[in-house]
């Protein structure tokens, strides 16, 4: 598109998480009009660590705030995958350093420092607090929107980055409820100290064994490692209430460090959740509303993709907003760059893994006892 019709864009963000956050400094540098409007009345993200990839770091350097990620998160090397007990099955360096003019890694952190420096680096009042979206009525060029608090807006493009249970989605694009995938997961973060001795370096290592993975990420630059317990549970509550007894009985025989690590969390700082996707969303887009992340894909957490996708979708709509001659086309070229790519991840995400089946969840890559890895 022309630069001043882009200048003349209005654009609607619904959500302020990753892909809103996103989305708002993408299109903002395209010189677009934008108003991201959030349902808290405070952006603040609970949880724990995630690895942003280099693909991600790249888009984050192509936008000139690189150095606001880099400052809160530690660059990684590898990660490595083992059997309960700490057998190696699988070391690997992150794919896609060395495809950059700049040597560009993985970079871990804390979800909640991510969304402070992502909507740190927003041009002041971009972002509207206590707006919840009640309705959203596309109608055609342009889209109203109305909110609960009882104020509404117009926009040229509405950006749906509300979530796994978006009301964009519902409304305009299909009703592709939640879907519980049959586990549940415990988060923590923890000081480096109190690891047990199990993070001496900066890279993320997973222990799987008996329908349980065990992640430890580590977050050196707040001196804290994530640790994550996903394990197998019939119950589908979305917060379930649990005790100390239940998380040690999804760790039963694994590394007796990992079992010491659970026995001394504070189960008031525990963050408990069942874990859910969607099923591949058909249609992203009218002419003027688009999903992007968790809205259009929302996929397990076992490829650690979902927060990288949400990235790489603000990318590519901003460039197809650039490239194409109007805002619908901009729109079927943005879903027909990323949704191959996110249909893949949420299929592969979705199958899980044992030791056997890493070659299945890990294509091309192979178990540490066939090749040595590259550190």
């Amino acid at each position: 598109m022309q630069s001043s019709d882009l200048k003349n864009l209005t654009v609607a963000v619904i959500g302020a998480g990753y892909a809103g956050a996103a989305s708002a400094k993408a299109l903002s540098l395209l010189g677009a009009d934008v108003t991201v409007y959030e349902q808290a009345t405070e952006i603040r993200e609970v949880g724990a660590g995630i690895g942003l990839r280099p693909s991600t770091m790249d888009r984050f350097r192509q936008w000139g705030i690189f150095d606001a990620i880099a400052k809160v998160s530690s660059p990684s090397d590898y990660f490595e995958i083992l059997t309960a007990t700490g057998e190696p099955i699988m070391k690997e360096s992150w794919p896609g350093m060395d495809e950059y003019t700049v040597e560009t890694h993985t970079h871990l952190i804390h979800r909640g420092d991510f969304i402070e420096a992502l909507v740190s680096v927003l041009p002041g009042g971009m972002v509207e607090l206590g707006h919840k979206l009640a309705t959203v009525d596309d109608r055609g060029e342009r889209s109203l929107l109305t909110f609960t608090n009882g104020t509404t807006a117009e926009a040229d493009l509405v950006v749906g980055a509300d979530g796994i249970k978006s009301v964009v989605r519902r409304q305009l694009f299909g009703d592709n409820e939640p879907v519980f995938s049959g586990e549940r997961a415990y988060r923590a973060v923890i000081d480096i100290a109190d690891a047990h001795g199990m993070v001496v370096d900066d890279n993320l290592r997973m222990y799987i064994g008996k329908g349980t993975k065990v992640y430890l990420l580590p977050l050196r630059h707040r001196s804290q490692v994530s640790f994550d317990i996903t394990a197998l549970c019939p119950d589908s509550d979305w917060a379930p209430q649990v005790s100390k007894d239940d998380m040690l009985a999804t760790v039963d025989g694994f590394d007796p460090r990992i079992v010491d690590i659970t026995r001394d969390l504070d189960m008031s700082l525990v963050n408990t959740r069942g874990v859910y996707d969607i099923d591949p969303v058909d249609t992203w887009h009218s002419d003027s509303a688009a999903l992007v992340g968790d809205a259009a894909h929302s996929m397990l957490h076992h490829q650690g993709q979902g927060a990288n996708s949400a990235i790489l979708d603000a990318g590519a709509l901003a460039d197809a907003l650039r490239d194409a001659d109007t805002v619908a086309g901009a729109l079927a070229l943005y879903q027909a760059t990323r949704k191959p790519v996110t249909d893949e991840l949420q299929r592969i995400s979705r199958q899980g893994w044992t030791e056997d089946e890493v070659d299945d969840v890990f294509p091309g890559q192979k178990p540490t006892a066939r090749t040595e890895a590259t550190r």
